[in-house]
C-alpha cells in the first residue's frame, strides 16, 4: 500500500510541476516574441533579391519563414546578423528560410558591400521603399516576422534577440516539428 501511494504522491507532485516548468521554459517568452491574437496568414510580397532573382512569400509555403527587417545604418541589426546565419546554417537544411529584408533606400548598392564583406549566406531581399514594412506594420527595425510551414504569422520580434540561442533553437524546432506532425495527421488516400 505504501508503494501505491509512494508512486500515487509522485505522479502528482510531477503533474504539479509540469506547467510550473513549462511556463518557465516557453522559448516564446524567453524570447518575448509577440503572437498575433489570432492566427493569421502572412501576407505575400514580392521583392528583389540581392542575388538577381526574386523573392516571394507564396513560393515559401511548406517552409518556416524568418523574416527580418534590417537596415545598414541599424546598428541593433547589424549586431544580431551573424546570429542569424548560425539559425540559418544550422536548420536551412531542415525547412527554415532566412530573409533578411533590407530597408536601405540605397537598394543594393547600398546592401551588397556589407553582405559580401560580412559573408552571409542567407537570402537577402531589398525593399527599399519600405512596402513591406508598411504591409506587416512593422515601425522599427529590426522587426522578424516567423511564418509557419502553413503560412500563418505566429511571432513577431521587435529589436534584437539572440537568435543562436538555445530559446530560439528551441522555438524554431518546435515550429519545424508541429508542421511536419501537421503533414502527417492528413488523411491518407
Amino acid at each position: 500500500m505504501w508503494r501505491s501511494l509512494r508512486r500515487l504522491a509522485t505522479i502528482a507532485l510531477c503533474c504539479a510541476a509540469l506547467p510550473a516548468s513549462a511556463a518557465a521554459t516557453d522559448p516564446a517568452k524567453e524570447l518575448d516574441l509577440i503572437k498575433p491574437n489570432r492566427q493569421q496568414p502572412a501576407k505575400d510580397f514580392k521583392v528583389p533579391a540581392l542575388d538577381g532573382s526574386g523573392l516571394r512569400l507564396k513560393d515559401l509555403k511548406g517552409k518556416v519563414v524568418f523574416l527580418n527587417l534590417w537596415a545598414t545604418w541599424c546598428p541593433p541589426c547589424k549586431e544580431e546578423m551573424p546570429a542569424m546565419e548560425r539559425l540559418w546554417l544550422k536548420y536551412k537544411d531542415r525547412g527554415l528560410v532566412v530573409i533578411a529584408l533590407s530597408m536601405d533606400s540605397g537598394g543594393a548598392k547600398a546592401v551588397k558591400p556589407y553582405i559580401d564583406h560580412a559573408k552571409y549566406t542567407y537570402p537577402v531581399g531589398l525593399d527599399p521603399k519600405m512596402e513591406v514594412a508598411q504591409l506587416y506594420g512593422a515601425r522599427s527595425v529590426p522587426s522578424t516576422f516567423i511564418i509557419d510551414r502553413g503560412g500563418m504569422l505566429r511571432a513577431i520580434a521587435l529589436g534584437p534577440r539572440e537568435w543562436d540561442g538555445q530559446a530560439a533553437y528551441a522555438y524554431i524546432e518546435t515550429l519545424l516539428v508541429e508542421t511536419l506532425l501537421l503533414k502527417d495527421d492528413r488523411p491518407r488516400g
